[in-house]
């Protein structure tokens, strides 16, 4: 018998934020098994306090089909970002929906998008774990929810049963990085394309917070950036990378940390360490092989570079995450 789809449930409140509503539905709806393309892989469901409809600030609001009960049944709780009311103005939660948060989550996986994060904080989830919420909102969350280990400048935190993200688009980065977790990359890449975005996004929200004065016209490194993931496997330097962006080094290495929030040589290793993890869910490519292509040179270097990254050696990933179609 087939194992059931992963139940996400996704908790909507009054002053909903729209976009952030739309991501579980979209990204966890699309997620197919390869061997079975009409079988989802995630049921997504909606609900409210006492099932009533909500309000957004742009001129709609949401009827679900649930209320609050339907948290004592999902597998993973998504809870979307406000643009307003009490939760984010001064930290209060609605008595109903704290409890009802607070009994999922000792069995569900809890994720927040944007400010949801003000939601789970007021529940009390979040008191001494590591969280993000959107960078605009970082000092009122700091003042309201002292307790939590805020991290304003990356896109998402992965704390294993709590996730949270920055604002917006990076619920999208979240979501996928969810959808890798329980069914490797192939799935979330195939989610990524189907929703024409990118399976995922290196640096943090950095690159995003407003700045004083425009960034001048044409010095972007961006060109730079996909030659670089063109030749992963090939040795670069920081003066062949800021000539071929045709700037200094220094300034090439500021243009490029105020776009990516990462040094470039930061940025490569995580691209390359992306890249071995692809070829080794996906490929039978021995792991000297793998560590070439991906430009580590040696499978001692992979192996270092990959438990620093995500705890494990090549092979103990490849056992771990390997892809039935893969397999077979």
């Amino acid at each position: 018998m087939k194992p059931a789809a992963h139940r996400v449930a996704v908790l909507v409140l009054d002053d909903f934020a729209t976009f952030d509503v739309g991501i579980p539905g979209q990204v966890f709806w699309v997620a197919r098994d390869p061997g079975a393309p009409h079988e989802p892989l995630y049921k997504v469901v909606t609900c409210t306090p006492g099932g009533r409809p909500v309000r957004s600030r742009a001129g709609y609001g949401i009827v679900p089909d649930h209320d609050l009960s339907v948290l004592a049944t999902a597998d993973t709780v998504v809870v979307p970002g406000l643009h307003g009311g009490p939760t984010v103005e001064d930290g209060t939660l609605d008595g109903e929906v704290r409890e009802a948060l607070r009994d999922a989550a000792k069995r569900a996986r809890m994720i927040s998008i944007c400010t949801g994060a003000f939601v789970l904080a007021a529940a009390g989830l979040l008191d001494g774990r590591p969280a993000t919420t959107h960078w605009y909102h970082a000092e009122d969350f700091r003042r309201l929810f002292p307790r939590v280990r805020l991290d304003p400048d990356v896109l998402f935190i992965d704390d294993g049963d709590v996730l949270t993200s920055a604002g917006v688009a990076a619920g999208i980065d979240l979501c996928l990085h969810v959808v890798r977790r329980d069914h490797g990359s192939e799935v979330a890449n195939r989610v990524a394309r189907r929703c024409v975005t990118p399976p995922f996004r290196e640096g943090g929200q950095a690159q995003y917070i407003e700045r004083p004065l425009p960034d001048p016209a044409g010095t972007t490194t961006a060109p730079t950036r996909a030659w670089m993931l063109e030749h992963l496997d090939e040795p670069v330097n920081l003066a062949a990378l800021a000539a071929h962006a045709r700037m200094s080094v220094r300034t090439f290495t500021r243009r490029f940390r105020e776009e990516t929030g990462l040094s470039p040589a930061k940025w490569l290793t995580g691209q390359r360490i992306a890249h071995a993890r692809h070829l080794l869910e996906t490929t039978d490519l021995p792991v000297d092989a793998i560590a070439r292509k991906a430009g580590f040179g040696s499978a001692v270097s992979l192996r270092q570079h990959l438990h620093a990254a995500v705890g494990v050696s090549p092979l103990v990933y490849r056992q771990t995450f390997r892809t039935p179609a893969a397999a077979g």
